[in-house]
């Protein structure tokens, strides 16, 4: 990519093979990004390594739990790459080296663009830019070595935000009566229930990270498109899983969400 340094290229590089085929990055091995602009140009690199299209966005650390553990004070977001976005049922294989494990997250489907403008935007457009609603698990993990803990914000956000893969439920379009701060969501693994929670978890309402993300993405001159999926941050915390594991996210109306893991 043009007017990235060949050192991010090369992260770059090891972390998509990681990704790719497996294995990690040892952390100390590499030359670390300085700030979130070259953060964010490492992910971009590896967008285009992969050559897949890019169907939205997940935000991280939206809870306090998920910034504690990554030593940060703010989201962070990556893009989700079409190759890894799945609609539940879902089976899909998994690297125990990438430290695995599963969040509960609402997720939004957009209907209309919010390009990138000067002025932020007001939580009634971005509302107004949903075309509806659904449950969703995200698989996160890192290609670094030693799992995500102390990584900080700008490594994972470097690792495509710790995502592993995205899976989605059943959209809902009828969106007035859904309150998603109020709104349970419990996971299960190997039928055991684990991690529980609401949409307040994510920055108090999903909704304020949606909003958080239209105007990160306008200030990076990027924006966001009709189509693409944002989702929200776990509601259910942070749950290890290995191959072989059965995971179940249970939203209530909204449905539920299932991934086998191989």
């Amino acid at each position: 990519m043009s007017g990235v340094a060949s050192w991010s290229c090369d992260l770059a590089r090891q972390l998509w093979q990681a990704r790719r085929s497996g294995g990690t990055v040892p952390a100390d091995s590499v030359v670390h990004p300085r700030s979130l602009a070259e953060a964010y140009a490492i992910q971009h690199e590896i967008v285009a390594l992969s050559g897949a299209p890019a169907r939205g966005f997940k935000v991280g650390s939206t809870s306090v739990e998920a910034q504690r553990v990554l030593g940060t004070n703010e989201p962070g977001a990556g893009l989700l790459l079409a190759p890894f976005v799945y609609q539940s049922p879902a089976r899909l294989p998994i690297d125990p080296a990438h430290t695995p494990a599963v969040e509960g997250e609402f997720a939004y489907l957009l209907c209309r663009d919010l390009p990138p403008r000067t002025a932020p935007y007001a939580m009634d457009e971005v509302t107004e830019a949903v075309a509806a609603v659904a449950g969703s698990i995200e698989v996160v993990g890192t290609r670094f070595s030693g799992g995500l803990a102390g990584k900080g914000r700008l490594l994972v956000t470097a690792d495509c935000s710790a995502n592993i893969a995205f899976v989605g439920g059943p959209w809902r379009h009828e969106l007035r009566s859904m309150d998603l701060k109020t709104h349970p969501a419990a996971m299960t693994i190997n039928g055991a229930l684990r991690g529980t929670g609401t949409g307040a978890r994510a920055l108090g309402d999903p909704v304020n990270v949606l909003l958080w993300l239209a105007n990160r993405q306008s200030s990076q001159g990027r924006g966001l498109k009709a189509g693409d999926i944002v989702s929200t941050g776990t509601c259910t915390g942070l749950d290890p899983v290995q191959p072989g594991d059965h995971v179940r996210a249970d939203f209530g109306e909204l449905g539920t969400v299932e991934i086998v893991f191989e």
